[in-house]
């Protein structure tokens, strides 16, 4: 048993891990229920975190390695109550169905949308290509990100 230190969803939080643990198992147990277990592999993005602002499959990752780091799951980007707008354009363009994978989505359109505010198609498809979803496809998805970016953009001219 170890005791790390970590900022999660700009919260720091003292936590007590295992060697072996990764950062989904601890996240999970400790309630980021937003983030999922997929492949365990690291290949069906359901697990996707930002890692100190970058996309990580948090499954791939000793929760030892984040000692000191800051962590951001899709429960730090918005609420029910009050979405982030990306997550508000993958419900208006229908790109949810059964959730599984849009955490995932969000999470790879944020970091997407930080670094490039005004993606083409083929960016989208390529910050997209790491996410696995079986029910919408990937039209949907695609068009929440386009959807998303003009959204983003109104939230700023506000």
């Amino acid at each position: 048993m170890r005791i790390i230190n970590v900022e999660i969803n700009n919260e720091k939080l003292e936590l007590v891990i295992n060697d072996t643990d990764t950062l989904l198992e601890v996240l999970r147990r400790e309630g980021y229920y937003g983030v999922r277990f997929g492949c365990g592999e690291g290949e069906c993005g359901a697990c996707l975190v930002l890692l100190d602002g970058k996309p990580v499959n948090s499954c791939k990752i000793l929760a030892i390695r984040v000692n000191n780091r800051k962590i951001i799951t899709v429960e730090g980007l918005g609420t029910p109550l009050n979405p982030h707008p990306i997550q508000r354009a993958f419900v208006d363009a229908g790109a949810v169905q059964c959730g599984y994978s849009t955490a995932g989505s969000i999470i790879s359109t944020y970091a997407l949308l930080k670094e490039n505010p005004d993606p083409t198609e083929e960016e989208i498809k390529k910050a997209l290509d790491g996410n696995l979803c079986r029910c919408t496809g990937y039209v949907k998805k695609i068009e929440a990100v386009k959807l998303a970016a003009k959204y983003m953009k109104e939230a700023k001219n506000e």
